[in-house]
């Protein structure tokens, strides 16, 4: 069974930053285009960021400029830096294949952004 494992997450105020880092065991990561996503209250999970097995990245309208999405082959680990967080940026985010997802998602890491 795959685990996904997202850590990173914590409090800032807006203009600040944090890493994600989403450790994937069980398969390896390496074939697969990986993504970001992110659930705020009430709203339906929404696609964040993806990269493919390439290197080519491609990114929600709302984070282009601001986020990065890279990974690590070696390390089976995909990560999200994120800049200039925005208080609109809160929510819990969960990393997962661009397709057909691996289940169970992981836990996520909530991501706060407040004055």
């Amino acid at each position: 069974q795959v685990q996904l494992v997202e850590s990173g997450g914590g409090s800032v105020q807006p203009g600040g930053s944090l890493r994600l880092s989403c450790a994937v065991s069980g398969s390896t990561i390496s074939i697969y285009t990986m993504a970001w996503y992110r659930q705020a209250p009430m709203n339906q999970r929404e696609l964040v960021a993806t990269i493919t097995t390439g290197g080519s990245t491609n990114y929600a309208d709302s984070v282009k400029g601001r986020f990065t999405i890279s990974r690590d082959n070696v390390k089976n680990t995909v990560y999200l830096q994120m800049n200039s967080l925005k208080p609109e940026d809160t929510a819990v985010y969960s990393c997962n294949k661009a397709l057909v997802f691996w289940r169970p998602w992981g836990q996520g890491t909530q991501v706060t952004v407040s004055s």
